[in-house]
């Protein structure tokens, strides 16, 4: 999946698929992390977000089905 960096003080990098509605944050650790059932509408609010990390852990933890691929 392609992902565009962006300017975070814990995330490197965010990707979405809307074919697949699948969410792929890289964190600035390394670790890669996608979250299923990621809708486009959110998608777009978590890309335009002030701060992504802020809605990362208010909006996306704990809230999708997570698994670790890298």
């Amino acid at each position: 999946m392609d992902r565009k960096i962006i300017e975070s003080s814990m995330i490197r990098s965010i990707g979405h698929d809307a074919d697949s509605a699948i969410l792929e944050i890289e964190f600035n650790n390394g670790a890669v992390w996608q979250y299923s059932d990621f809708s486009e509408s959110t998608w777009y609010e978590f890309e335009g977000a002030v701060s992504q990390g802020k809605f990362f852990h208010s909006d996306i933890k704990g809230q999708y089905s997570e698994s670790q691929v890298g």
